[in-house]
């Protein structure tokens, strides 16, 4: 029997840190090193450097934006998981069988059902597919997600 792994290891995305970033990285510092050697001069050597700059500073930006992106989806992640627990905790079964006929808008949409009122609210929104907006309208006793960034 192989032992498990006793530490966590730390997840790199390839593409994202170690061909894309630094490669951002070393574009935006060459660009704008290179423009502040011409800058000030109205010649096609400074228009392409500034562009070359501009677009490596956006680029980075974007890529540093990708963050956010992970932590959006973790977070989604996340509320699936609290809803299941909720769920399980207010009716004794599980949701995974009706989670799979919910969309992610409509699970994001009851988190912020009180327990009473949860099962419900997941019938309904299964049996008449309710929209977001309708699950939250349907909703008496709100939680508001404080922490959703």
């Amino acid at each position: 029997m192989a032992a498990s792994p006793t530490k966590n290891t730390v997840m790199y995305y390839p593409w994202h840190h170690f061909v894309l970033l630094p490669a951002a990285f070393i574009l935006a510092a060459y660009g704008v090193r290179r423009y502040v050697d011409v800058a000030g001069n109205d010649s096609e050597d400074s228009r392409l450097w500034f562009t070359v700059a501009a677009l490596a500073v956006v680029g980075l930006g974007v890529l540093l934006m990708l963050r956010q992106h992970y932590a959006i989806t973790l977070q989604d992640r996340i509320i699936r998981l609290e809803l299941r627990q909720q769920y399980f905790e207010a009716t004794g079964q599980s949701l995974r069988p009706l989670e799979s006929q919910l969309t992610l808008p409509q699970i994001l949409s009851l988190r912020f059902a009180g327990d009473a009122e949860l099962p419900g609210l997941v019938q309904a929104a299964v049996r008449e597919k309710l929209s977001p907006k309708d699950i939250q309208a349907r909703i008496q006793d709100f939680h508001f997600d404080h922490m959703r960034i």
